[in-house]
């Protein structure tokens, strides 16, 4: 079965290309030229990833990001102007897995797509891997993430994150490694989207136990660490 876009913007000439080059590599695409009709495409059809411009008419790109947030964990690509910054920081905070400029690059837009639904795909690694740290424990295999008895929900992207700093416990990773190993490209830009996606997991931790927040500790002017707690 084909992977399936669902691509949310209210330009014709942006829909038309993205569903041309999508569909080129063998994506099945859904459209959607406003908030409330994306919405109901989720709903309906259960995309693998939404590439949801933020600047739409009626119900913005924020709200339906937000909603499909508290829905569910679909993975999201925002779509975003150039000169709005604040916009990508907001969407990110919501939960957007990543973002791109307009005017876009379809080659970049696509190294995004493919990295996006890299993680979401969680191929089982040949052998199983159960990693601890403290109290803390994820299994890879399995996908699933518990502090001592209590399980965790997390996304994707989250437990790629927590992943990535399980393996390298006690070690401190800067951004630009995080944004290498996590999201799997060179990033030339805002380095607030990993700060945005520790944050997010941070929240999920400490929800769980507040202890199982404080191993996910932040090294100022470096990067981040995840720690035994002692």
């Amino acid at each position: 079965m084909k992977t399936t876009i669902l691509v949310v913007d209210d330009e014709p000439a942006i829909l038309d290309v993205l569903t041309y080059n999508l569909e080129k590599a063998h994506y099945r695409v859904l459209q959607a030229r406003n908030g409330e009709e994306a919405l109901d495409l989720a709903r309906e059809q259960t995309p693998d990833l939404i590439i949801l411009d933020l600047m739409l008419p009626g119900l913005d790109g924020f709200e339906v990001c937000r909603t499909l947030r508290q829905e569910g964990e679909v993975p999201i690509i925002m779509l975003t102007a150039l000169d709005e910054e604040v916009d990508r920081v907001v969407g990110l905070e919501l939960g957007a897995d990543d973002y791109v400029v307009k005017p876009f690059s379809m080659r970049e837009l696509m190294a995004r797509v493919k990295s996006v639904l890299r993680r979401v795909r969680n191929v089982p690694a040949p052998q199983s891997q159960l990693l601890r740290v403290g109290d803390l424990a994820l299994d890879v295999d399995r996908h699933e993430v518990h502090f001592e008895d209590t399980p965790i929900t997390i996304s994707a992207l989250e437990f790629e994150l927590l992943h990535t700093l399980m393996r390298h416990a006690g070690q401190v990773l800067t951004r630009e490694q995080l944004l290498s190993q996590v999201w799997n490209y060179d990033y030339h830009g805002d380095q607030r989207t990993v700060d945005t996606a520790v944050k997010r997991l941070r929240v999920k931790l400490r929800t769980a136990d507040p202890k199982a927040a404080d191993l996910l500790q932040t090294v100022r002017g470096v990067g981040y660490k995840l720690t035994n707690g002692i």
